[in-house]
């Protein structure tokens, strides 16, 4: 039976996660998270693997993880985000106040907006959308319940969670949103964070500083 693989792509400016997963023998990839010149990495992987990719899904509208949106979208390809940052995907450039100097962003069209409690199929995989704010207000986690891992955006990190003092940002919204949501899943659950290396919610609970369990 084919199975799903991913694959972690740390891209730059300043080393953002990417993951490109796809099924076993199949023929089609998703991308969660595109960062700035995104396609020049990715469309070789692409390439060399004989996959197209079918649909981004974009933990969060900051511009390091949607940058690279509008260059990869191609067609009848679907693009996943939370309605809460409509307008860091729509109007980009208000994000150039806490992005690198001289960056030139391109809107992204949403073509699903995604909320807490959907379902989506991940290549025949159940994924449950678990919105987690508090480092942006549209910030959402992606969680295969069958592959104990969840793809987590800027919510949390390995020892520490995300910046809450960009706008839109709020500590106590952030530790609520992991508590309820990250900190509730199985604790062998693996965490895949749009930064660092990836970690486990039992290890979070037991070491990270930010949010103690």
């Amino acid at each position: 039976m084919s199975d799903l693989q991913f694959q972690k792509i740390e891209l730059g400016p300043i080393g953002t996660n990417a993951f490109l997963v796809w099924e076993e023998n199949g023929a089609d990839a998703i991308l969660i998270d595109a960062p700035p010149e995104a396609k020049a990495t990715i469309a070789p992987i692409l390439t060399s693997r004989g996959l197209k990719l079918s649909a981004l899904w974009l933990t969060h509208g900051h511009w390091d993880h949607m940058a690279g949106a509008a260059e990869l979208v191609e067609g009848e390809m679907s693009v996943l985000g939370h309605k809460d940052d409509l307008q860091l995907f729509e109007n980009p450039q208000c994000m150039s106040s806490f992005a690198m100097p001289g960056m030139n962003f391109q809107p992204v069209k949403i073509t699903q907006w995604i909320s807490d409690g959907d379902k989506l199929d991940l290549f025949g995989k159940e994924v449950d959308v678990l919105h987690v704010p508090g480092h942006c207000p549209g910030n959402v986690a992606f969680h295969v319940p069958s592959k104990n891992c969840c793809f987590v955006g800027d919510a949390i990190f390995a020892g520490s969670i995300g910046r809450t003092d960009l706008p839109g940002g709020d500590f106590a919204t952030l530790e609520k949103s992991i508590r309820d949501k990250l900190y509730c899943l199985p604790g062998e659950t693996s965490l895949h964070p749009g930064h660092g290396p990836d970690s486990t919610v039992d290890r979070e609970m037991a070491t990270n500083p930010f949010v103690p369990a």
